[in-house]
């Protein structure tokens, strides 16, 4: 099972595609919630306030996937669904990608409006820099002082990342690991001595 993900970190560069006077520009967005890309809708509506459609879809989570796909408008599937294509050709989540069309006075059919949204967020993804993240466990460890050594030692020896400690009589540490790792680095701490080790949700 693949513990990674494609994704964004920021916008990317805003694109343009003519299409019989019609123009479609394209924007994709990092998010993490529904409301995250209803805010970056918001704020292109405004941008483009003369615009005629605001046709978008996303696609959140990193294992378990939601998705919505949005026609504004456009006859049904000629937008938001080519929109989605996109994102499932190109395999990356957290992302929203709006196409906004400013109508050209001809009409371009059905088949034209598909081929210009897929088109659209085809270019928006190009032009977005697309990265591989990790899916993480997050584990907290609880132990005393003189155990310290120990636990260090295995966090250097996996090389794990530390996301926040504490080290005081009663020491702390969150560390995030590999999900496909996860497993063993549990056992591993949950087997030494006077060290407690528990999973905390992301």
């Amino acid at each position: 099972m693949s513990d990674t993900y494609k994704t964004i970190l920021k916008p990317g560069e805003e694109v343009l595609f003519k299409d019989k006077s019609s123009k479609f520009f394209g924007y994709t967005f990092p998010v993490t919630s529904e409301e995250h890309a209803a805010v970056h809708l918001e704020e292109l509506r405004k941008k483009h306030s003369k615009a005629r459609h605001w046709c978008y879809a996303w696609q959140i989570g990193k294992e378990e996937l939601h998705y919505r796909a949005n026609d504004d408008g456009e006859p049904s599937n000629s937008a938001g669904m080519p929109i989605y294509g996109q994102i499932q050709s190109f395999d990356v989540t957290n992302i929203l990608i709006v196409v906004v069309r400013y109508f050209g006075g001809t009409k371009l059919g059905v088949g034209g409006l598909i081929n210009a949204y897929k088109t659209t967020a085809q270019l928006a993804l190009e032009n977005s820099k697309i990265i591989t993240r990790t899916i993480d466990e997050i584990f907290e460890i609880r132990f005393d002082y003189p155990e310290m050594n120990i636990v260090m030692r295995l966090i250097k020896e996996h090389d794990l990342n530390i996301l926040k400690q504490d080290l005081a009589l009663d020491c702390q540490i969150i560390i995030t690991v590999r999900k496909k790792d996860a497993e063993e680095i549990f056992t591993k701490f949950d087997s030494i001595y006077k060290v407690e080790i528990r999973k905390q949700e992301n």
